[in-house]
This record gives C-alpha cells, structure tokens and sequence, in this order.
C-alpha cells in the first residue's frame, strides 16, 4: 500500500511544504471513538489523540478530525501518536444534528462520491433521495445510486421504479445489485477507482455493509441475517470507518441514517432541484415563495403536471428545514457574540479594580 492508495495527493504535499509540517508524519483517519481517532499510513495504524492546542482553540466542530481527514501527527509511543494538525478538506458531508437545531453533524471528509444505497423490496423512497443528493451536492461530492436486493422483487416492478428515478431525479447513475445472487458487481467495480473515496449512504438495513464486504472480497463489517419477517438484514454498524479496498479505492462505511436532516446546503437544493427551479424565471414577482402567489411558474407546472407534485412537496419541506436551520445558526451566532462581549466586558472590569 502507498500514500496515493489511501488518498493522498499533490495538494496534501503542496501543503505540507508550505506550512512546513515536514518534521510530522502524516496519516488519515479511518475511525473515531469518542474523541480518539485511528490514524492510518501505509505502513501501520495509530491510537491517536488531539493535543491541547486543538482542543482549546476550536471554535465548532469543523475544527476537529473527522472520518476522512489527513492529519499530522508524530508518534509518541509504539502505536500511540499526537493529531498536531488537519490539513484543509475539499469535500464535507454532513447533515443537521439529530435533536440540535442549529448544529451540523460531519458524516466525512475528502469524499468523491456518495454511493446512495436503497433496498428496493422495503426502502425505496424517491423523497429520501431526494435529501440524499441534496447532501451530496452541496458537499460537491458525486452522487451515485446503488439499488439493493433486486432480487427480492419481480423485474417488472424494478423497472417501474427505475423509470421512477429517471423522470424525477434525472441522469443520475443507478447501478443494481443482488447481495444473495451477487448480480450487479461486475458493473459496480469499475466505478471504483484507485485514489478515490466513496461513502456509502443509506438507512439501516439496506445492505451498505453487505456491498462493503463484497468488493472488499472479506468480511469487513459484520452483518446479520435476514428477518423473514421485514426482508432487513440486521444491521450492526455502530461506527464510521474507512477501508482500503484490495482493487483500489476507499469506501466509508456509515451506520444507517433514521433522519436525513437539511442544514445550510450551499446550494444543495438548487442543484438538485435545477428543473423545478427553472420555472421559478417566469414567476411574476422576483420574490416568489411558490407556496400561495398568483402568477407563480412552479405552482402552475404543478398543476399542469409539468411537475411531480410530490417533488414540489418534498422541495418546500426541505427548503423549509433549510431557512429554519439558517435563522436558527444565526440566533446562535448572535447569542455567542453577545457572550464573548459579556466575557470581554467583565475581564475589563476585573483589571479596573485589580489596578
């Protein structure tokens, strides 16, 4: 295994020189537990922990390693280092904090392309792709479906739900895989190239860790059997990791996601959205909402059936989630600013009366 086999590229390099982190090695992160990270080279893997630095000098928790990350570090001890520094990423996935209005949760890092894995027999939801690749492209990551347990229905119904895909959600690869019969591999391992990361994506059950352990050829995550009673494996990932596959590539694998909520998408939804929102250039006034107005593009489509209307549904929930988790980023911001005044305001009093 080289550098290059786990992602590591020109950029990497380029900054190592220019803000001279020579003296340290540098790894990625392939697991985090509960603030302590495995760090990978190709030579062997670290127990490794933040210094003081990071830890007290962080303002969110973008500041902090994630799944993903390279890093710099220097071992302490045999098999026990100090994380001294994160390089700059160029591609975050995330999604609002299950709970935390306000807050974002990093699923990973440095991703090329999200493999959005839906089991056909139970799973199948056009809306929950929808949010799938809204993540994904306002992560700028390449998105990818991967259509799961084919067979478990008749191919006339997979049929039906690929024209499905096609219509709402446009020319987006869809590759289909039998876990049982192994049927779709051989069009699956192409895709997957030396030096490239991809994350796997999807609810509990669906098969992520079944794929996984298919194109890695050994049982790399433990999975269950499947209840007879909901057709679901029984899905045992707890945690994020990162696998160097023996035929190239990386993939991360994820616990299933019950809520995929919507943060600041950076224009996420627009992508995903692109033909829907091209109506919205003939709205009648600049300021449309597409929810009640006269002369609003989009809403006419919908009625006309230009547009599916569970698409402009699932658009306005989402877009909704969106402004709510802005406004409520913002209150936060200001409440923190205030604080920070507060504190400096007292520290100045402190040194008045102390001189």
């Amino acid at each position: 295994m080289t550098y290059a086999d786990l992602g590591l590229n020109i950029i990497h390099e380029q900054y190592r020189i220019e803000h001279h982190l020579g003296d340290f090695e540098v790894g990625r992160v392939i697991a985090e537990h509960r603030e302590r990270y495995t760090v990978k080279t190709p030579e062997k893997e670290f127990d490794s922990e933040l210094i003081g630095k990071i830890r007290f000098t962080a303002d969110s928790r973008y500041d902090f390693p994630a799944v993903g990350d390279w890093v710099a570090f220097t071992e302490y001890d045999e098999g026990k280092a100090l994380i001294h520094e994160v390089y700059p990423r160029h591609s975050i996935i995330e999604r609002k904090a299950v709970g935390k209005a306000s807050q974002v949760q990093i699923i990973a890092t440095n991703i090329d392309f999200g493999l959005i894995v839906q089991a056909v027999d139970r799973d199948f939801n056009l809306n929950r792709l929808e949010r799938y690749l809204t993540i994904c492209n306002a992560s700028k990551v390449e998105p990818l479906i991967v259509l799961s347990k084919i067979d478990l229905v008749d191919e006339s119904i997979l049929q039906v739900l690929l024209e499905q895909i096609a219509k709402r959600l446009g020319e987006i690869p869809v590759l289909q895989v039998s876990n049982q019969r192994l049927n779709g591999y051989e069009a699956l391992q192409p895709i997957i190239k030396a030096g490239k990361t991809y994350c796997l994506l999807g609810s509990s059950g669906v098969g992520k860790s079944t794929l996984l352990n298919h194109l890695s050829g050994e049982e790399k995550m433990k999975t269950g059997e499947i209840s007879s009673s909901v057709s679901k494996g029984k899905h045992t990932t707890s945690h994020r990791e990162l696998i160097v596959l023996p035929g190239g590539g990386i993939l991360i694998d994820n616990p299933g996601m019950r809520e995929v909520g919507i943060a600041d998408m950076s224009g996420g939804l627009e992508t995903t959205f692109e033909t829907l929102l091209d109506y919205a250039n003939e709205c009648k006034f600049k300021d449309c909402t597409h929810m009640h107005e006269k002369g609003c593009a989009i809403l006419a489509a919908v009625e006309s059936g230009e547009i599916e209307e569970e698409a402009y549904y699932n658009f306005q929930k989402m877009e909704r989630e969106r402004v709510h988790f802005e406004s409520s980023l913002q209150e936060r911001r200001k409440k923190d600013r205030e604080l920070g005044k507060l504190y400096k305001h007292i520290q100045q009093e402190r040194r008045k009366t102390k001189y």
